[in-house]
């Protein structure tokens, strides 16, 4: 009987044990209201400013030339202060006991911690802001880095959109792009192209490199106001072989269309001046090869 007395009075104990932490709880919580109402409160004022600033950043930028990707990442950096700052203060609303600088010396000790744990996010997000800092690489232009090949259609802060002509969308880190050279092919609106031509051996090679200079001068898309090269450059197996540099159109499409229109002239105007081109050692030499994208 003692035993089950005993038992009684444990249960009874920790019943009111546990209803004490309770009022005490709701005690608690009844004197944080005032507190809870005032941070709930200051979070809207701080909703409310990071719209208004983001409107006002908005504004400015767009009166600027920058592109719209560093728009967007300037939008996004003033709401990311506001809102640091209004949840900061909250906190020291809701929590008297926190001081402005112990919660500054915390959110710097959980800052070490999160970058440990988030190094290669971190590491995208930075390069991503400092890709849309610099001038180069736009929306649109054709690059290459490393195996990534394409016409870049977006520049986020974590990652960066780059279309194959076949169409194919990469999505690549903003760290690869930052630390690897990147070659951008559209920087300028033109660039030069080349192709490598063999005549043969009995050939005068003077009247060759002048028929097929006239070629491509006579090519309507190669840019004559710049210097055309035709440089004999090696001797081959059965041919001696020019080099023929233009200048042209930078774009994919433009260097296509404008090796082919150079390519058949030079062939034309060869054959027109019975100047043979030894079979099967017709070269054409090119920098890059790349698929052509029917929408492209």
């Amino acid at each position: 009987m003692s035993r089950m007395e005993n038992s009684v009075d444990t249960s009874l104990n920790t019943l009111e044990i546990l209803i004490e932490q309770l009022k005490s709880m709701w005690e608690g919580l009844v004197q944080l209201m005032p507190s809870l109402v005032i941070a709930i409160l200051f979070l809207i004022v701080t909703w409310i400013i990071a719209r208004f600033a983001s409107k006002i950043a908005d504004r400015i930028t767009a009166k600027t030339n920058m592109r719209p990707s560093l728009q967007e990442l300037i939008d996004t950096l003033v709401r990311i202060s506001i809102w640091t700052v209004g949840l900061l203060v909250s906190l020291t609303i809701l929590l008297p006991g926190l001081t402005p600088g112990s919660l500054v010396a915390g959110l710097g000790i959980g800052t070490v911690a999160i970058g440990f744990a988030f190094q290669d996010i971190f590491e995208n997000f930075l390069a991503g802001i400092l890709i849309m800092l610099r001038e180069k690489m736009r929306i649109g232009d054709y690059i290459k880095c490393d195996d990534i090949e394409g016409r870049v259609e977006k520049i986020l802060l974590r990652e960066t959109h780059v279309r194959k002509l076949s169409n194919e969308l990469n999505i690549v880190p903003n760290s690869i792009l930052f630390k690897n050279p990147v070659e951008i092919l559209t920087d300028k609106d033109q660039r030069r192209h080349d192709v490598v031509v063999g005549v043969s051996y009995d050939t005068d090679l003077e009247n060759a490199q002048a028929v097929i200079r006239k070629a491509v001068e006579e090519t309507e898309v190669v840019d004559t106001n710049r210097t055309i090269d035709v440089f004999a450059c090696e001797f081959n197996s059965s041919s001696v072989d020019y080099k023929v540099r233009w200048w042209s159109g930078s774009g994919q499409r433009e260097m296509h269309d404008s090796r082919d229109q150079v390519v058949r002239n030079i062939k034309r105007a060869l054959d027109d001046a019975g100047i043979e081109i030894p079979f099967p050692y017709i070269t054409h030499t090119f920098k890059e090869k790349i698929p052509l994208a029917s929408n492209d």
